[in-house]
């Protein structure tokens, strides 16, 4: 895999100097935007100089968890796991067209580019798992990619204060169990993964099966799909830029 090709981040609205001075030298032509029509106006790319491309994913989750705060339904991080565990089961239900045009727009060669949302995490970090997934990357790697967001993102203390403290937790944190549960609801729809690569994100005669997807410019095999390989070389195309993960956390819209 091309080094510094992918980057996975929050979101680009609130950047310091000192945030851009780090992003600059990555060369980024491209942002993949997947929030809300709100987010995105609270927000604007501070970054300029590249393309800023919308694929919207409204947020569900804290919406749902203050709904059942005002009928008067006690809250524990169990009610947020398993809303965290739906949310993903709806990317594939409800969300589908932003991941088509997602790959679509990969396939144009917009790289260096930056992947995310508003915290980078859930809607970024499903996108960047089914990157990996058709590329051929071993599930344990591609679990090990999605959980560096427990290592580099900083909560804003102030997010969703409405809530109780373990569902803010849980909110600001990713199991693999939200992956599984996306990944499981790809498996009822379309019977497995390379039917929905195939027949949902792009037409299934540009692959065959347990071949990667070429993507230009981006990405490069010289291995077999499931050969193991080291998480930095693997995982740091799309890894976080820690700049942009730490500094600027709006609340958390999941």
């Amino acid at each position: 895999m091309r080094w510094q090709q992918i980057f996975r981040s929050n979101h680009l609205g609130h950047l310091t100097e000192a945030d851009i001075e780090v992003l600059r030298p990555l060369g980024l032509k491209s942002a993949f935007d997947f929030r809300g029509s709100e987010e995105r106006v609270a927000a604007i790319c501070g970054l300029a100089g590249i393309a800023v491309h919308s694929l919207p994913i409204e947020p569900t989750v804290v919406a749902a968890l203050r709904a059942r705060l005002a009928d008067g339904i006690p809250l524990s991080s169990t009610d947020a796991i398993e809303v965290m565990r739906e949310s993903y089961r709806n990317y594939v239900r409800h969300n589908t067209p932003s991941f088509r045009a997602l790959f679509a727009l990969l396939l144009e060669d917009r790289a260096p580019l930056v992947i995310h949302c508003t915290a980078g995490k859930d809607r970024t970090g499903f996108a960047c798992a089914l990157i990996l997934h058709s590329l051929g990357v071993s599930c344990e790697l591609i679990a090990e990619d999605y959980l560096l967001t427990n290592r580099f993102y900083r909560r804003d203390p102030a997010a969703s204060s409405d809530l109780p403290e373990d569902v803010r937790q849980v909110l600001a944190s990713v199991q693999a169990s939200f992956l599984t549960a996306g990944f499981d609801a790809i498996s009822a729809d379309y019977g497995d993964l390379e039917g929905y690569l195939g027949d949902a994100l792009g037409p299934r005669r540009t692959r065959t099966r347990n071949a990667p997807v070429a993507l230009p410019g981006i990405l490069k095999f010289a291995s077999r799909p499931r050969q193991r390989m080291k998480l930095p070389q693997a995982a740091a195309s799309i890894s976080a830029s820690r700049s942009a993960m730490t500094s600027s956390n709006a609340e958390i819209a999941c």
